[in-house]
């Protein structure tokens, strides 16, 4: 199915900004875009394999959603780990899953987060490995899943690259995505990285501050380690011990990891207050992002990508009228909607 993009140039304005840029639109592909391709190869390549059990963890859901479609699709058994509270807030899409004949198994351990999942789908998939194999969902893990990943991904960074000819004639200038485990992001930056005038900016999610220890900023504020078999930025104590964030991954794709020590990538994080029109909680400063690119772009879009689209603030006042400027969403925001309702008390 066809990808769309909205082509348009950027002024140094944030306002203008926002209602001009590049966005990556997913509206018109088929569930979560990369994902839903990405499991359709892996699990035809389990199918061939004689694999009959499908394992794989989830956070926001979409993956989750994603694989047990392919599941359903080819008969196989889907299980699902998603940990306690990423159950309680993506209701509807632990619904779809359950609706598409999968298993949603609950994780309670540690924060009942992403983390959790992931190691309980690992861990299941290591006792079960004649039977099933574990499908991840992000460019982190053991080798070769970021690889897999990011190359299932890349048609993110192939299709901007051939619309943006097309229509600018020219490569980007800037391309910004939000950044937690990193597949998105690291799906537009694979087809731009041996291309060095074009800027590649991920952004973090810093929570109460970098300083506050209530952040998701690995790649800001992290140190080297590894979790879950690869070796990355991540959030950790003097002991080497997981300080787990509440709303997202504590670690960072390892190729998110190289692209930083080499100075190919640059990566920032944005604060609640940086975002706020009124000083409230971490979720509330996504919400103001939410509805602004809501009612420019008609496009409602993850939380995740909301908390990236603060940074345009910063960004668009240092650029050049006309710059070229892809804004990358990681998803959309159907999933989030009563997240938000609730939070704004509509």
């Amino acid at each position: 199915m066809p990808l769309h993009l909205c082509l348009r140039h950027c002024t140094s304005d944030y306002s203008a900004c926002v209602s001009s840029f590049m966005f990556w639109d997913a509206r018109n592909t088929r569930k979560a875009g990369g994902d839903i391709m990405g499991v359709d190869v892996l699990l035809l390549d389990q199918k061939r394999l004689g694999k009959k059990r499908i394992i794989a963890e989830t956070g926001a859901g979409q993956h989750g959603v994603a694989t047990a479609t392919v599941c359903a699709q080819y008969g196989l058994e889907c299980i699902i780990s998603m940990g306690a509270q990423d159950m309680e807030r993506q209701a509807l899409n632990v619904f779809r899953m359950r609706l598409l004949g999968a298993e949603v198994r609950g994780v309670h351990s540690g924060t009942a987060t992403l983390k959790d999942a992931t190691s309980e789908a690992i861990r299941d998939w290591v006792t079960n490995v004649e039977t099933t194999h574990c499908i991840l969902g992000s460019v982190a893990g053991p080798h070769p899943y970021p690889m897999m990943v990011r190359d299932f991904h890349a048609v993110i960074g192939k299709e901007t690259r051939r619309q943006a000819l097309e229509k600018w004639g020219g490569k980007p200038d800037v391309m910004v995505a939000c950044v937690s485990g990193g597949s998105n992001a690291m799906g537009l930056f694979h087809e731009f990285v041996d291309d060095a005038e074009v800027r590649m900016i991920g952004v973090e999610a810093a929570g109460f501050g970098l300083d506050s220890g209530k952040h998701a900023a690995p790649l800001t504020k992290g140190d080297v380690g590894v979790l879950h078999g690869a070796m990355s930025y991540l959030l950790q104590d003097d002991d080497g011990q997981i300080i787990e964030p509440q709303l997202d991954y504590p670690g960072v794709g390892p190729e998110h990891s190289f692209l930083k020590d080499m100075g190919r990538a640059e990566y920032y994080s944005v604060t609640d207050e940086e975002a706020l029109e009124v000083k409230t909680c971490s979720l509330t400063r996504r919400f103001v992002a939410f509805n602004r690119v809501s009612r420019l772009q008609g496009i409602i879009s993850a939380l995740e990508t909301s908390h990236a689209l603060p940074h345009l603030e910063k960004l668009c006042p240092t650029l050049p009228d006309g710059a070229r400027v892809v804004l990358n969403f990681s998803g959309r925001g159907h999933k989030d909607v009563q997240t938000v309702a609730k939070y704004l008390e509509v």
